[in-house]
């Protein structure tokens, strides 16, 4: 049996050179290999092109590589969790790439396994699908994604043994698992080394052929960054926004696999009893989440797709990120709640990107709105100014096309059906009045 070498995190960064293509593993600041990434940030290599579902936090994983300006290009899901790559995207400092999560995900699956491309319906009719070949299967368009494969790999496990045998904890298999298949160069942050033999083979998540180097190192609080507390990310919940969740959950029943956006449907987890026979599903790897925990932060606890500690229910299980969207694409989901920046009379859906900001932040969002088999949408009926959410054709950058099933505000229930749209119901003490001065779109009455 191979023994992989044990590298300090310094030797492991002299490793990549300058202009290197470089795939980094995790999700938010959980299941990165934050001391992979600050010894490199202590290198002179420059011209980084930089493959990660985020970009770390200001000043902490990739986030200091980027204050180094040792990143050339980052190609990703979600970079507005860093306000420090918003400003150097928008200042040209760095070139960017933004794929659907559940995109980006397959794509490392697929150069892994040695895949050219492959055609998804995520993004089709969207922006980010503009430039792409389009195919029509089965009567649905698909867009063409080509694999993505890298030069180097910094990925991050729980365990490893001597022959680089990889176990992950939590949900931080995220993107590590199929990152390890898909560059030239692996190199693994693990928290403990253990002999050979010590890992069950059951219960072993990257096998070691993949894996080149190993390196040792602990993660603190200090370096999961908002994650590492779950009262950091706790706020003041509004009764507005709350009537809107238990409207929401009112839709669930018993056994449905629901899937909850950030925001509003956020909300929803903590409603839930378990009683109900709900079960969570969250894209960056877990079936089965409970509520918040009291106490605690990602050193504890998995988290959620917003990056919040959450606990798990008896008959949670774990999966990395390529799964969970084989899920959702494969119509494994029953309902996804999610917010909503617009939404049209034919059920369309903007929820991603306003006017005069970069398009840097779509996550799983596509994905979502074009695989769960039921899609509900809670938000808002009117923008702060008082303008209209619910319009006759949407004009911000569209998630999904005719993608609505279901709409809820503080105002009213909609529901759509055949391009049209129909008011269902009013939440108490609304008038057909006032939704009728407050929606700029044409509506049935049930």
């Amino acid at each position: 049996m191979k023994r992989v070498p044990r590298l300090s995190p310094a030797e492991a960064a002299s490793l990549v050179p300058s202009g290197a293509v470089m795939m980094v593993g995790g999700f938010g600041m959980t299941g990165t290999p934050v001391h992979l990434l600050h010894a490199l940030a202590e290198t002179d290599v420059r011209d980084l092109t930089y493959i990660a579902n985020n970009i770390g936090e200001p000043g902490l994983g990739g986030g200091r590589l980027l204050r180094n300006a040792q990143i050339k290009k980052a190609i990703g899901s979600y970079f507005t969790s860093n306000r420090e790559v918003v400003e150097a995207a928008l200042s040209g400092a760095i070139a960017y790439e933004l794929l659907p999560q559940g995109t980006m995900a397959e794509a490392i699956r697929a150069g892994g396994a040695g895949i050219g491309g492959f055609y998804t319906p995520t993004a089709a009719g969207t922006v980010l699908a503009e430039a792409a070949e389009t195919k029509v299967i089965k009567g649905r368009a698909h867009v063409f994604v080509p694999g993505l494969r890298a030069d180097v790999a910094l990925i991050r496990a729980r365990r490893a043994d001597t022959a680089g045998n990889l176990v992950y904890r939590m949900t931080e298999q995220n993107f590590n698992k199929a990152m390890a298949t898909a560059a030239d160069l692996v190199i693994a942050e693990v928290e403990e080394i253990v002999p050979l033999g010590a890992l069950d083979p059951d219960h072993i998540h990257t096998s070691g052929n993949y894996v080149d180097y190993l390196v040792q190192a602990k993660t603190t609080l200090d370096e999961l960054g908002t994650s590492a507390d779950v009262g950091a990310l706790r706020g003041k919940v509004s009764s507005q926004r709350l009537s809107i969740a238990r409207r929401a959950l009112a839709e669930l029943k018993a056994g449905d696999l629901v899937n909850l956006g950030i925001g509003i449907p956020t909300l929803i987890a903590d409603l839930i009893t378990p009683e109900q026979g709900i079960i969570l599903h969250t894209e960056n790897g877990m079936l089965g989440l409970g509520p918040a925990p009291e106490a605690g932060g990602a050193l504890d606890y998995p988290v959620n797709a917003g990056k919040a500690p959450v606990t798990a229910l008896p008959g949670s299980s774990y999966f990395d990120s390529a799964d969970s969207f084989a899920m959702i694409r494969g119509g494994h989901v029953d309902t996804a709640v999610m917010g909503g920046l617009q939404v049209d009379q034919a059920g369309n859906l903007a929820n991603w990107a306003v006017p005069g900001k970069p398009l840097l932040g779509v996550g799983g969002a596509m994905d979502l709105a074009s695989g769960a088999r039921r899609l509900i949408i809670t938000m808002t009926h009117c923008n702060r100014d008082g303008s209209a959410k619910i319009v006759e054709r949407c004009n911000l950058p569209l998630t999904a096309v005719a993608a609505v099933d279901l709409l809820i505000t503080e105002l009213a229930v909609f529901a759509f059906d055949a391009g049209e749209m129909r008011l269902v119901e009013l939440m108490p003490g609304a008038t057909l009045d006032e939704v009728r001065a407050k929606t700029a779109a044409d509506f049935g009455v049930s």
